[in-house]
């Protein structure tokens, strides 16, 4: 049995480039294998600034209106009718992605790359897939991971992005002992430098053009923080293992500048679509390696574990809260990272 359930929910919709609005949408009656979850927090991700200020993101352009968010933590409040997934009352973290079947092979055991892949709150493909950033959502009962009860759902909230880091930090292989240097320390930059010290690297350096990203990355188990135009001394750190989270070329070019011979250089930052400018003679003569890394799978599984233990420490992470009748003014506070880093909306608030 659930809760009695209003008619209409609040929400956070993206119209189209500059218009961005919190307006109420009618509840739908939920499939057979849809929990209703009550949302508690969402985190602002990248991809909802830019469905925001550029009406796309990437390659992923706005249609038509579109609920954002996939950074989402709430509580079940109606069990799947076809009784799967979690029981009323449990609170629950959401992996986002559906994999679906494409023409494009890939491995198996790397769902992520299914090219007929779907996640919340993106306009890839058309009609759009609507995000979670409600006071209510309908969600297909496989997408939740209970959370354990010692794990509150503000810190909860974390576990898609932290996931992201996760998946980025394991597609450079054992980090133990090595140095390794993260580029761009906005919320993913950071989040990488928490599962790279909590993975036992010796020595992380992390680089930003702002202040308040480095003063972030520090407080999670950075051991140095440069400047993204200190050229020279971040050539200087000769890293084993490079995270790229800038997502743009010239932090790609500082991730290569910054590799040691023989290093891994893993791409977690989206570039923009289309043809950049890489230091592709010095990949070539270091013998570096240059992997992508593109959302991530079952790795939600351990984030969620180790944030429960304890070993995986975030909480720096997250710098405001807004409830979501203010959430104008949180998108605009996430836009800024010279004075934000994950920047989280109450629908509880």
């Amino acid at each position: 049995m659930g809760i009695t359930l209003p008619q209409s929910a609040p929400a956070v919709v993206a119209h189209g480039k500059d218009d961005l609005r919190i307006e109420d949408l009618p509840l739908t009656e939920p499939e057979q294998d849809q929990s209703i979850v009550e949302i508690a927090y969402g985190g602002i991700c990248g991809s909802d600034l830019h469905y925001w200020l550029h009406g796309a993101a990437g390659e992923s352009i706005l249609k038509e209106p579109m609920v954002l968010g996939h950074e989402i933590v709430g509580i079940v409040v109606q069990q799947a009718a076809d009784g799967t997934g979690p029981g009323v009352g449990t609170p629950v973290a959401v992996h986002p992605a559906t994999p679906a079947p494409g023409d494009a092979r890939y491995p198996e055991d790397r769902p992520n790359l299914s090219p007929g892949c779907t996640y919340l709150g993106s306009a890839a493909r058309y009609p759009h897939t609507d995000g979670a950033f409600s006071r209510y959502a309908n969600l297909p009962s496989r997408m939740l991971r209970p959370l354990p009860e010692n794990l509150d759902l503000r810190t909860a909230a974390l576990v898609e992005p932290a996931s992201v880091a996760w998946h980025a930090v394991a597609r450079a292989g054992d980090v133990r002992g090595k140095t390794a240097l993260v580029i761009g320390s906005g919320p993913i930059g950071a989040l990488a430098v928490a599962v790279l010290k909590r993975a036992g690297a010796a020595r992380i350096v992390a680089v930003d053009m702002h202040d308040k990203p480095l003063e972030i990355a520090q407080k999670v188990g950075a051991d140095a923080v440069l400047k993204g135009d200190e050229a020279d001394a971040i050539a200087a750190v000769e890293a084993d293992v490079v995270i790229e989270s800038s997502g743009s070329h010239y932090g790609l070019a500082s991730a290569i500048k910054g590799a040691t011979r023989g290093g891994k250089v893993v791409m977690v930052g989206l570039l923009p679509s289309g043809p950049q400018p890489v230091f592709i003679s010095l990949a070539i003569t270091r013998e570096l390696e240059l992997l992508g890394s593109f959302r991530f799978n079952d790795e939600i599984e351990e984030v969620i574990a180790a944030l429960a233990d304890g070993s995986l420490f975030v909480d720096p992470v997250v710098t405001h809260e807004f409830d979501l009748a203010h959430g104008l003014e949180a998108f605009d506070v996430a836009k800024n990272p010279a004075v934000s880093g994950k920047v989280l909306l109450n629908f509880r608030g």
